[in-house]
């Protein structure tokens, strides 16, 4: 869904993740990669062709799966594959246009169960998934966020937000959701909702730049917000939220990310992909720019699409969907921001996830 709107958007103008946590080996020189087995790289396929995939590059073989999900169960993952995460021992994949949550095993792929999210017959078209404590909160375009225990994973709550809420974060006890209204070609939505995670209810709506999309948040109380803009007259950039307050800290029209980029915050840095196809390190503890590109090499992608980073080995993961329609890559750059390898991948691939062993 990404991908499609997207196209439609520059059209009409003319135009983690989970971060794999492990314990390291002894003294053993091999892969540094010592408990993660390997990737997962969701495609989204095209919009409305039913052709989403789940690419998974083992460390191992150093081989690669071309459809893990087909394989592992013996039918389609759906249409418009969008978000995909790691929490205990099962995966999540969110399936947009299929308004379906595929539940499966984190290591085999083997389905658990399909969880449909339908108001009645009309599809809800599921975006993102987060997690905290036992619940998941899956946004969706329908302007709800759904509460998913992750145990009989049955959804106990629908709260309604913002239009076509799009990516969210978890801080200080409260979830934050990014209000696009992107489909409103226009008219976009300008707020983050804010839910307590005690009550599960909507408390405010903070006014930031429109059309966000990308959230993260880090350990110094900062909440992050990536927008669009209207396309127009607008500007995109970064909103900072202070996750105390719920105050506007700062906004800025020169940080400004590549369309849907997740925003990686590992210790006291953020990464994100940019509208200028790089890979932007912010600093969280000096609320600086650390590095206005972490590709060292002179590596270019030509449509950089999704990003994700290894925190025990200081690898940057980046997806290129190439033109949109054709089978795209994914990158591994070294610590150093040098290039190590690439794999091919499915069709937008739009979403990374680390594996451990």
């Amino acid at each position: 869904m990404k991908q499609f709107k997207l196209k439609n958007l520059l059209s009409a103008v003319a135009i983690l993740s989970v971060l794999a946590s492990c314990q390291k080996d002894k003294k053993i020189v091999v892969d540094a990669r010592v408990a993660t087995s390997g990737i997962y790289v969701l495609n989204q396929g095209n919009f409305n062709a039913n052709n989403s995939t789940l690419s998974f590059y083992d460390y191992t073989t150093k081989s690669t799966t071309s459809d893990m999900f087909s394989a592992a169960n013996g039918t389609k993952l759906g249409d418009t594959g969008n978000d995909a995460k790691i929490y205990g021992s099962k995966m999540y994949i969110v399936v947009n246009v299929s308004s379906t949550v595929e539940v499966v095993s984190a290591k085999t792929v083997k389905s658990i169960k399909q969880v449909k999210l339908f108001n009645g017959a009309v599809a809800r078209q599921p975006r993102y998934i987060v997690f905290n404590k036992n619940k998941a909160y899956i946004s969706s375009y329908d302007g709800t966020v759904a509460v998913m225990d992750t145990t009989t994973l049955a959804i106990e709550k629908y709260i309604t937000v913002g239009r076509n809420p799009e990516q969210m974060v978890v801080s200080n006890g409260k979830l934050y959701v990014a209000n696009s209204g992107g489909l409103s070609f226009g008219n976009p939505d300008k707020t983050v909702s804010v839910i307590d995670l005690n009550t599960l209810t909507e408390t405010k709506k903070i006014q930031v730049i429109a059309n966000p999309v990308s959230m993260a948040a880090d350990s110094y109380g900062n909440v992050y917000v990536l927008s669009t803009g209207d396309y127009a007259s607008i500007l995109p950039g970064m909103t900072i939220i202070d996750n105390n307050t719920d105050a506007v800290k700062t906004q800025s029209t020169t940080l400004v990310g590549a369309y849907g980029t997740a925003i990686i915050v590992d210790g006291d840095f953020a990464y994100f992909l940019t509208s200028d196809k790089k890979v932007l390190v912010y600093n969280a503890k000096t609320q600086t720019v650390a590095k206005a590109n972490f590709i060292t090499d002179g590596t270019v992608i030509k449509t950089p699409y999704s990003i994700t980073y290894d925190s025990t080995t200081g690898e940057v993961f980046v997806t290129d969907a190439k033109d949109y329609a054709s089978n795209g890559e994914l990158f591994a750059f070294d610590k150093n921001g040098k290039k190590e390898y690439s794999i091919t991948t499915g069709i937008n691939p739009g979403a990374i996830v680390l594996v451990n062993k």
